[in-house]
């Protein structure tokens, strides 16, 4: 030992460790070579007494000098025994003793390939080796923490395990790519944890892990260790048959849903249901109602509930509200077993700047961008990704792929995709700064969601990725290699827009807005589109779907029932937001159930079972799906009668099946309207929307009409039928 130095180190080295400033733990903890053998130095101010075990067969040990009051430890060992395989015997202050592996007598344990892959952001089971990993090293087991934070001067694994001290567990930087890793032997399942980060500036920040697979939400935001590879699937099944799924030309009707608010518990506290309890509750509903799939509102972590999930502080961890990952698991499998298909809202266009999470990482602007012209939404008040970072972007595609891989998730609806491609969505001038070329499109973010598809479908064939995307931007759904961002399907806002403008109209005033709900039909094929009416036409003083339609009680009900057939009808997937399908009275109030009693009174119940004769008359008619892309499944009879208010258009399938719709805007009755039809042959009613059974009037075509050789609307074929007031009816052609 030099002169000056204790315990081998210098006094300015031992009192930076001491002081938490100390970069490189594994110089000052753990073994150590020199000539007469080791110097094993342990810091566990838990600790009054250290000894080091020789032989786990034998109580040979020798006893480590205590250097510091804090507890700084340090034994010399034998040469004869300097590649000793030891343990530390810990004798805590109460007096109870405990035996563990030294967590500074490993090496580095990720490889240089995972560092490689995750800096030039194509490491896509990057969720395989960041975060906490129950691990067994040789007769070992224990937790193994990866994090990423560059810019950091010191990273600690803080718990309850370590009384939250910095010093006890401070992490290996393996150079060059900016990433912490220590293993942990003897951590346990349920731990729970944050790393310290010590910034250049001396700051402390504590954060939850960014890969965390569960985490804590609301005021207590620790993260905890978990094992996600304890749950057994029994899905395989629809798994197979996704595959194969041909999703374009499949029918696809979804309920979306916010599990928070679904249905509550009025008599425990206004509690949430569980992941468990949706099993029996939420799933048979879907299943009753005939929908294909559920889409839930953002699930992964998030403190606040007033942001709906849509501010995420942890990506990889389903919030704990409702249970534990493995309960969430089994959900979803459940409905795969039950053939209902899983979608998810996904978040990757911002993030809240909660402390505890990714703002400012390890003190610098990390994930996000430094300038606030690039990198805030002043909107949302939230962060947006550095989307031109390699590692950010890993970040991001690898969860993406965790949920698919690890959740069995059918598809991912990407939020706000229209803030992501453009650098001046919702700026004014001089509040953004151009690309390289000058324009206003973000380029980092078109390569990141083109990216992002390419590698979901690649490695999930059968999966389906969804566009919330507001503006005109040219093949949203389009594939990459023709020039498209690659997504599966897109939110047609448009046709949301226009449809609940025209609806909100006094009948008597829809005559001279006829153009909004023809003009969809010019841009109907140029994407795959969902029809939507969603959480966000509900909120927000825009009041409920009942409540937007026009006339006293029967007239509302009978719009909505009108509208929700006419969408049936028109070319796109379908999407209702939950409540809808009962026409809940008032906005969707994110903190209370939906108003569950309507359903007990007769027309709500009703216009229920309305949606449900939907679904399932939707789902039996290839000619309302089969061809929703195309211009072979769509056309037009007669969009003219402004004046009436009577559109009528028919839908085929690749067979030549085919389903006529007329709808009727006003409450008028028309009786004895002739109707031009594509082919000759009996036309059975399978939709009236005023049928008695759903709350109507009953006015009908008794079954149906036989076409007459009689031209009409530049057709040779007619049929003479009633139009219901305020209604759509359907028929279908049964014999040509």
């Amino acid at each position: 030992m030099k002169p000056f130095e204790i315990a081998g180190l210098p006094p300015d080295e031992l009192n930076s460790f001491l002081a938490g400033t100390h970069s490189d733990p594994f110089r000052i903890l753990g073994p150590h070579r020199m000539k007469d053998g080791l110097l094993i130095r342990a810091f566990r101010p838990d600790a009054q007494k250290i000894d080091i075990v020789l032989d786990r067969q034998s109580k040979e040990a020798i006893a480590a000098e205590k250097i510091h009051r804090d507890g700084f430890f340090c034994a010399s060992v034998p040469a004869a025994t300097r590649d000793l395989d030891y343990r530390l015997r810990l004798t805590n202050w109460n007096g109870s003793e405990s035996l563990m592996r030294d967590p500074y007598g490993y090496g580095p344990l990720i490889g240089e390939v995972d560092l490689h892959l995750f800096a030039e952001g194509q490491h896509w089971q990057i969720y395989e080796k960041f975060g906490a990993h129950l691990r067994t090293i040789g007769d070992t087991t224990g937790v193994h923490f990866v994090v990423w934070a560059p810019n950091a001067q010191r990273v600690s694994v803080v718990g309850d395990f370590n009384g939250w001290d910095g010093r006890v567990n401070p992490m290996r930087k393996l150079i060059g790519g900016g990433v912490w890793e220590v293993f942990l032997p003897g951590l346990q399942e349920g731990a729970h944890y944050k790393f310290e980060i010590r910034t250049h500036s001396g700051a402390l920040l504590l954060k939850s892990d960014p890969f965390a697979f569960f985490n804590q939400h609301g005021k207590s935001t620790s993260s905890l260790v978990y094992n996600l590879e304890r749950y057994v699937w029994s899905d395989q099944a629809w798994m197979d048959s996704r595959r194969k799924r041909d999703w374009p030309k499949s029918a696809i009707s979804i309920y979306e849903v916010h599990l928070g608010s679904w249905r509550r518990r009025a008599d425990e506290g206004n509690r949430h249901l569980s992941y468990l309890e949706f099993v029996g509750t939420l799933l048979p509903y879907v299943v009753e109602m005939g929908y294909t799939h559920i889409e839930l509102m953002p699930i992964a972590e998030h403190p606040f509930e007033g942001s709906w999930g849509y501010q995420v502080t942890n990506y990889y961890a389903p919030t704990s509200r409702f249970g534990t990952p493995d309960e969430l698991r089994h959900f979803i499998d459940k409905c795969h077993q039950a053939g209902i298909g899983v979608i998810m809202d996904w978040v990757p266009a911002h993030f809240p700047k909660d402390a505890h999470a990714l703002a400012e990482f390890d003190g610098t602007d990390l994930y996000e961008h430094m300038d606030p012209r690039q990198g805030e939404h002043q909107d949302w008040g939230t962060l947006i990704f550095n989307f031109g970072r390699n590692e950010v972007r890993n970040f991001l595609i690898g969860n993406a792929l965790f949920w698919l891989d690890k959740y069995h998730i059918d598809g991912l609806r990407v939020d706000a995709v229209a803030s992501m491609l453009y650098l001046d969505y919702s700026r004014q001038a001089g509040q953004w700064i151009p690309n390289v070329y000058g324009g206003r499109e973000n380029l980092d973010a078109i390569f990141f969601l083109k990216r992002f598809n390419e590698v979901c479908y690649e490695r999930f064939p059968g999966i389906i990725t969804i566009a919330e995307e507001s503006t005109a931007w040219p093949g949203v759904s389009r594939p990459t290699y023709l020039g498209g961002l690659g997504f599966g399907f897109k939110w047609n806002m448009g046709w949301m827009h226009d449809f609940l403008q025209y609806m909100s109209l006094d009948p008597i005033y829809r005559r001279f807005h006829h153009g909004n709900i023809t003009f969809s039909l010019i841009y109907a094929f140029q994407e795959h589109f969902i029809l939507v009416l969603s959480h966000d036409e509900v909120v927000h003083g825009k009041r409920s779907l009942i409540a937007k339609m026009p006339g006293d009680e029967w007239q509302q009900f009978a719009n909505l029932r009108m509208f929700y057939a006419w969408m049936y009808g028109q070319p796109g997937k379908k999407l209702l937001f939950m409540g809808g399908e009962f026409g809940q009275r008032h906005e969707w109030n994110h903190d209370q159930s939906l108003d569950w009693h309507l359903t007990e009174l007769p027309r709500h119940d009703e216009l229920r079972r309305l949606v449900q004769h939907l679904n399932y008359t939707y789902k039996r008619e290839p000619a309302l799906w089969e061809q929703d892309d195309s211009h072979d499944g769509f056309e037009w009879i007669d969009f003219h009668d402004a004046d009436n208010s009577v559109v009528s258009f028919f839908r085929k399938s690749a067979a030549g099946e085919m389903i006529v719709f007329v709808v009727n805007a006003t409450p008028m009755v028309r009786h004895d309207y002739r109707l031009g039809v594509p082919a000759p042959g009996f036309y059975r009613e399978i939709i009236n929307t005023d049928a008695e059974t759903y709350g109507g009037s009953n006015v009908g075509n008794y079954g149906g009409a036989q076409s007459e050789d009689r031209q009409w609307m530049g057709r040779e074929h007619s049929i003479l039928i009633h139009l219901p007031p305020l209604a759509t009816v359907a028929f279908k052609l049964e014999s040509l």
